[in-house]
């Protein structure tokens, strides 16, 4: 575990159980070659962070060859920019680390699950926003906090009523989340400037719906940005590795092939 920033949160609820401190977890493949890593970032609505969509994707990039992070990020009752203060922060330690971590600094993905899936799509856009940069105090300040790259996973791209998922809206920017999402919607942020995207989602999700995704991609495409989508027939939200439905299963082979064709390396790949 190692902590992302030199203090411990206080949420500010009175509840000592709501202080966090964030930090992340490695999954670095042995040997002195240097990689690509992929950072994951679990779901949960901003409310909590699920085990599923953790550990099992850091050791399915792994397979793949390249290294990966798991980061557990503040949540509710943290508000905006809590959650992408701390994506910026393990971006900018892991591009600082890099030569120790045998990590190709300028290979750094994002890889989200629905609302986690927001903060990295997000992420991907919003990389110059001074709220979610504040100063550590240290080296890791001197470095970009730009992704590289970004892959979503059923992401939620609109945090407003109709297509998108109104509860993460609301944990993420509070009970007037209606009047104030559009600025934090991925969807409408996206310029030429923004890093290559991978999205996959299923035609079935009930909880956040694929038009999340399609406007997505077609957002980044208008924009000439390389973006890849892949819409799947059928499965829940919070497929993940899609053990139950096997049409999905191939997505983080996908998604490490669409890595590889903009230049990651990864192992013996």
């Amino acid at each position: 575990m190692i902590p992302l920033w030199k203090q411990t949160f206080s949420a500010g609820t009175g509840n000592p159980d709501d202080d966090f401190q964030p930090y992340m977890t490695p999954y670095l493949l042995p040997g002195d070659d240097v990689r690509g890593v992929v950072l994951v970032f679990p779901g949960g609505g901003y409310s909590c962070r699920c085990d599923h969509e953790a550990a099992p994707i850091a050791k399915a990039f792994n397979s793949e060859g390249f290294h990966a992070f798991v980061v557990e990020y503040r949540v509710k009752p943290y508000r905006y920019p809590a959650p992408q203060q701390d994506v910026y922060r393990a971006i900018r330690m892991i591009r600082a680390n890099a030569d120790k971590w045998h990590i190709a600094p300028d290979n750094i993905a994002l890889c989200g699950f629905s609302a986690g899936g927001h903060l990295v799509t997000f992420s991907g856009v919003g990389y110059e926003r001074p709220e979610c940069l504040p100063d550590a105090g240290d080296a890791c300040d001197n470095v970009s906090a730009r992704p590289d790259a970004v892959i979503g996973c059923y992401p939620v791209t609109h945090l407003g009523s109709g297509n998108g998922h109104p509860g993460s809206g609301q944990n993420l920017l509070g009970n007037d989340y209606e009047t104030q999402h559009q600025q934090y919607d991925p969807c409408a942020l996206a310029t030429e400037n923004t890093p290559p995207y991978f999205l996959f989602h299923t035609a079935t999700d009930q909880v956040v719906p694929v038009d999340c995704s399609i406007d997505m991609a077609k957002a980044l495409w208008s924009k000439g940005v390389t973006a890849e989508l892949h819409v799947f027939p059928r499965g829940p939200h919070g497929v993940a590795l899609g053990q139950d439905f096997p049409e999905t299963r191939i997505w983080p082979h996908l998604a490490a092939v669409f890595l590889r064709g903009i230049g990651f390396k990864s192992a013996d790949k």
